[in-house]
């Protein structure tokens, strides 16, 4: 008659560092469940716990949508967008007022005002109005 032996199974303990460790090279596709499962000795079971419990993307219940280009990637651009406007904005606006300077100083020192006489051309452009 033989007698079978029975092995004692051990009872083992995975620190919370190696959990999270676990979970995060999980996350970043250095390894996937089924390969912490074999190196680990464990259920499937319980890897899927400690992502449920470590993970910032993998947990119950919370959809994780994904698209071309996120909402907050298009507001950072739309964001970068408003700023180049606002900066090409200020540089025509400052050119504006340097056009605006010197119509004034050549009116000046041709003791004409330049601005009422471009003001008062005829819609053609070619003429000046009888004042």
């Amino acid at each position: 008659m033989k007698v079978e032996k029975k092995a004692i199974q051990q009872n083992r303990f995975f620190t919370e560092e190696i959990r999270k460790q676990v979970v995060r090279d999980i996350e970043k596709g250095k390894c996937s469940v089924t390969q912490a499962c074999r190196e680990l000795q464990v259920s499937h079971t319980t890897i899927y716990r400690w992502l449920y419990k470590y993970s910032l993307y993998l947990q119950k219940e919370r959809i994780l949508v994904v698209e071309n280009k996120s909402e907050a990637y298009r507001s950072n651009e739309l964001q970068k967008r408003i700023m180049e406007l606002e900066a090409a904005l200020g540089r025509k606006q400052m050119e504006i007022d340097l056009l605006n300077k010197v119509i004034e100083l050549a009116g000046q020192e041709q003791k004409i005002d330049l601005k009422k006489n471009i003001l008062n051309r005829l819609s053609n452009g070619s003429e000046f109005t009888k004042e």
